[in-house]
């Protein structure tokens, strides 16, 4: 897997905030300090907005700035995962196109290393998607079920306003930054949407995978990828999506079943990799309390 240098960036952290392309003129700069929500004993939140619900109930849990319109970055991919599933089939074959290559590399963003001319199943596609974070996995998808990229866009926003997210506007399938403006949305949208996304068995089986590889065949080359999420090892989590660009910051989508209950929470604008991984563990232990008291 090669990472871009969007992603080798990443540990400017807070400065990477400032000289990053302009978030939508309505969005906040990362809280310098914590906010406690919803409870006086509720985690230390840094991030610019998050928010905690119960899958099941819909019941919110833990809410800051979730109405905020924020870009995403890569936490894009789980709706794009979400409409590919709407209609193919794990099986259907996408062939790999230079075209889906050139985005990526033009684009600066992470990739699955796809190579042109192989021929993916959708569901090794996924697993290039969502633990590499490819941007080239997008992009064919997008072009495959758009048809057209920019129909699978359509596709996408129509699908956010099924769900209920008016707080919500996809440019592209991957997040990357756009000329002309980025997407946004908030916490609480990408929150109803991770409620949504872990139902579909495929989701969730690939966004809480470690490791995932292929052998060669006569149809494609050999592939191995990783996941970003450094929550997976968490006893009882679901990784879901991480995210990063510089407009955005670091961003996941996450969830976990703890306790009987399926819990899913979003934080955007965190301006520390690391500790995004340690907020969501906190809010996932403490929602999972207080779900159970």
């Amino acid at each position: 897997m090669r990472i871009r240098k969007a992603h080798l960036t990443a540990a400017a952290g807070a400065l990477a905030l400032v000289t990053g392309l302009t978030a939508p003129a309505h969005a906040t700069t990362p809280a310098t300090v914590p906010v406690h929500a919803v409870q006086q004993d509720a985690p230390s939140v840094y991030g610019s907005a998050a928010y905690l619900m119960d899958a099941s109930t819909g019941k919110e849990l833990f809410s800051k700035n979730a109405g905020d319109r924020l870009p995403i970055a890569s936490v894009t991919k789980m709706m794009t995962a979400y409409v590919v599933l709407k209609t193919a089939k794990p099986t259907d074959v996408v062939q790999i196109k230079r075209e889906d290559v050139q985005y990526a590399e033009d684009g600066g963003g992470t990739t699955a290393d796809l190579r042109p001319g192989d021929r993916l199943t959708v569901g090794e596609l996924m697993y290039g998607l969502m633990l590499p974070s490819g941007a080239d996995a997008a992009h064919a998808l997008a072009r495959t079920y758009g048809p057209g990229v920019g129909g699978f866009v359509t596709k996408m926003n129509a699908t956010a306003r099924e769900l209920g997210m008016n707080d919500t506007e996809y440019v592209n399938a991957d997040g990357l930054p756009k000329r002309g403006g980025d997407g946004y949305s908030t916490a609480r949208d990408q929150s109803v949407l991770a409620a949504k996304a872990v139902q579909v068995p495929l989701i969730k089986e690939v966004a809480g995978t470690r490791y995932h590889s292929l052998d060669a065949t006569s149809e494609h080359r050999s592939y191995s990828w990783r996941n970003t999420n450094r929550l997976l090892g968490t006893p009882g989590a679901i990784g879901l999506k991480t995210g990063f660009t510089r407009a955005a910051g670091f961003t996941l989508a996450f969830a976990g079943e703890k306790r009987g209950h399926t819990l899913v929470g979003v934080l955007l604008g965190e301006s520390d990799s690391s500790r995004r991984f340690d907020t969501a563990e906190a809010l996932l232990s403490w929602g999972a309390a207080r779900e159970s008291a």
